[in-house]
This record gives C-alpha cells, structure tokens and sequence, in this order.
C-alpha cells in the first residue's frame, strides 16, 4: 500500500486552506498520499473571546491527536502555538506569507479616511490598543468568527474590521482588501502570517519529511519574536506586537535581523515600542535576540503596562 500521511486540521475554511497549501507540499517533496484529518478545538467550539478561553485553544485538540497517533502532522497558524513549546514535538516554518493586518471598510476607505469615533472590528487587544493609541476615537468593537462572518458585517454595524493579510490572501479575498497598514501604524502579532508544521519528534519518516519544508529566513524571524513575547511572559491574545525582517548577511550564511517589539495598554493609552538589530550565523539563537528586546522593554516600563491590563 502506498504509506498516506495523516495532517490534522482545524475545520475553518482558512485553516483548511492554509493546510491544502501544506498537504501539497508535503506531497510533492514526499511522493506520498497526503489525508487530512479535521479536528475540532476548544477554540472552534466556543464564541467567547479568546482571551477567556485560556492558552492554547487551537492547538491543544490537534497535539492531543498527534500524542494519540492519529494523525502524523499538525498544522497550526504558528501565533496560536503557546510560547512553551513541548519537548517531544518538533516544528518545521513553511516560507512566511505577508505578517502585515488590513483594513476593510465600507466605501474601501482607508484607516486616515475613516471618520471620528467609526466602529472597527477586532477580537485582538493588540489591534485594539492600537487603534486606541492613534488617538482619533476609533471605537473597537470585540468580534470573533471565521474570515466571512467577520467581514460580512461591515457596512452594517461595523465600518470596518482589521483582519491579518495572511489569512485574507489564502482563502481569495485580497481583492476586498481596502488597506495594507504599515508596521509602523499597526505593528503585528508575534509569528502571524507563519505556519507551524509540528509532528512527533520520535517519528523520524514526518520529521524528516517536514523539516524539508523548514524556512530558515522564517524560522528566524518567528523565533525572534516569539522569544520576545515569551520573556514578556504574555500570551498569544496579550496586547504585544513584534515583527522581524530578515535578509541574506555580508557573507554565505549569514542572516542580518531587524527586531521591532512593542507593548500596550489596553485603552492605547500608553505605549513601548523599541528595536534591535543582529547578526546569525548557522546555529544562531534568534530566539535569545527576543528576549534580550523584551529586557529592553521592561526597563523601559512595559511591565507596568501589561500588568495595567489584568
């Protein structure tokens, strides 16, 4: 019989379409039959903010499988991923989509074009405390639902909602798109737009086979900012922002890493936001250049701002 690798999913249409993009993959490098399995996470279950529901909602259902054997792979949206990663388990980075946030508005207004006090849709206290913080009495409304239900109300009690680019592109709305907001106006939340392709590491033929789809540019990138988020010791849903550019060093091997960080309160009322630079070579710990970010911005007061939030 030809030997058929089991990748789990969440059941959203984006998540089933970020891991078709996956299962191709694997497919092509493995000249295997891919099968996907769809689980259901407490996440998927629940309307309630995701910051009620606790670490790890998407993700736990779907590692459970893979402790259990049932499937060989999981794919996660990496920003859902807890920051204490489980040693048994390994993680290989597909290439990263566009880590940026947009806007769709009714009228395809942009953010500066967008009335005083207009309505803007978001479950994320990140995008929240940022639109605070611009100061132009945005009102962000609390909203939770897949891609469709999110957008659909626009134009009708909503004149706007901010969703990440990642996921607009992969399930064929960027046509909708009205903005692509600069990291400069809306920095974005550690590792989005990346996947995470976790398996088994006791399972040589997956971990081999996933690790052939490992970016190192990428892995780099969330790496560092996840590092930053996890010695600021917030969670996924905690009002942190951090992106990493990278690109090709002086020399063969190299990476050079631009590091942006940032913490919030919630109201946007107060603000750090600081980065750094480095250079890795093979081996290089990108996740340590994180957390030497987030020291930075804890000198600097983000430890007052994110314990104002609780």
């Amino acid at each position: 019989m030809t030997p058929v690798i089991r990748v789990g999913t969440r059941g959203s249409k984006l998540a089933k379409a970020q891991c078709a993009q996956v299962a191709e993959e694997l497919a092509r490098v493995s000249g295997e039959e891919v099968e996907l399995v769809e689980i259901k996470t407490t996440g998927d279950r629940s309307s309630a903010p995701v910051a009620q529901l606790g670490v790890g909602v998407f993700v736990n259902q779907l590692r459970e499988a893979l402790d259990r054997e049932e499937i060989d792979i999981a794919v996660h949206s990496y920003k859902d991923l807890p920051t204490a990663q489980p040693e048994h388990f390994v993680v290989a980075v597909p290439p990263r989509a566009d880590p940026r946030d947009v806007l769709i508005s009714s009228g395809e207004r942009t953010l500066s074009d967008l009335p005083s006090g207009a309505r803007i849709g978001t479950g994320s206290p990140r995008r929240m405390s940022q639109l605070l913080a611009l100061g132009r009495d945005f009102e962000p409304v609390p909203i939770r639902g897949n891609i469709d239900t999110r957008m659909a109300r626009v134009g009708e009690d909503l004149d706007a909602v901010v969703l990440a680019a990642a996921g607009i592109k992969r399930v064929g709305r960027e046509s909708e798109v009205s903005e692509f907001l600069d990291p400069l106006v809306m920095l974005p939340a550690p590792a989005q737009g990346a996947l995470a392709v976790e398996c088994r590491k006791a399972d040589k033929t997956s971990a081999r086979i996933s690790s052939m789809l490992n970016d190192r540019y990428s892995q780099a990138a969330v790496e560092a900012e996840r590092g930053l988020l996890q010695r600021l010791e917030a969670g996924c849903s905690a009002p942190v922002a951090a992106l990493a550019d990278v690109s090709e060093g002086a020399e063969p091997g190299l990476i050079d890493l631009y590091l942006r960080g940032a913490a919030y309160a919630v109201d946007g009322s107060a603000f750090e936001r600081l980065s750094t630079t480095a250079e890795l070579g093979e081996g290089g710990d990108a996740a340590a250049v994180g957390r030497a970010l987030a020291e930075d911005l804890l000198d600097a007061g983000a430890e007052r701002l994110l314990k104002s939030n609780t």
